[in-house]
């Protein structure tokens, strides 16, 4: 599995990039914006784009409007929202397309690590993963 990763915390971001890597994944790029979300995609046609929803500049809703754009330019890419917030917004154009292949998880309620690397199989398998907070 190939993975572009968008986390503006460093630590985070080199926590998951180790994580996956000892999972057998590849992060073929680790991003901290937006913009460099949609250029990694673009580039590496990744299987999935894990994001974060708030990213620079003004950490509202950057990561997710990227992720919506980053699918619209590769559509084949599955996007699993790994995030402290929920942005109803783009969250739902996320989901509209009606494609599969999308997640949406908030971090605190990620329980244990296999739960995400489930989590992340499934939507590159094209499934549809949420996390009960987002659905409500």
């Amino acid at each position: 599995m190939r993975v572009v990763l968008a986390e503006d915390s460093v630590l985070l971001r080199e926590g998951l990039i180790r994580l996956l890597g000892e999972a057998g994944t590849e992060v073929v790029a680790a991003v901290a914006d937006g913009p460099s979300l949609v250029r990694a995609v673009v580039e590496h046609r990744p299987d999935v784009a894990v994001v974060d929803v708030r990213m620079p500049p003004t950490h509202t809703d950057e990561g997710l409007r990227a992720a919506v754009e980053a699918r619209r330019a590769v559509p084949e890419t599955a996007v699993l929202v790994l995030s402290q917030y929920v942005e109803v917004a783009y969250a739902d154009e996320l989901l509209a397309d009606g494609a599969g292949g999308v997640g949406y998880l908030l971090k605190d309620r990620v329980a244990q690590v296999d739960q995400f690397l489930t989590a992340l199989d499934d939507v590159v398998a094209g499934g549809t993963v949420l996390d009960p907070q987002v659905v409500a």
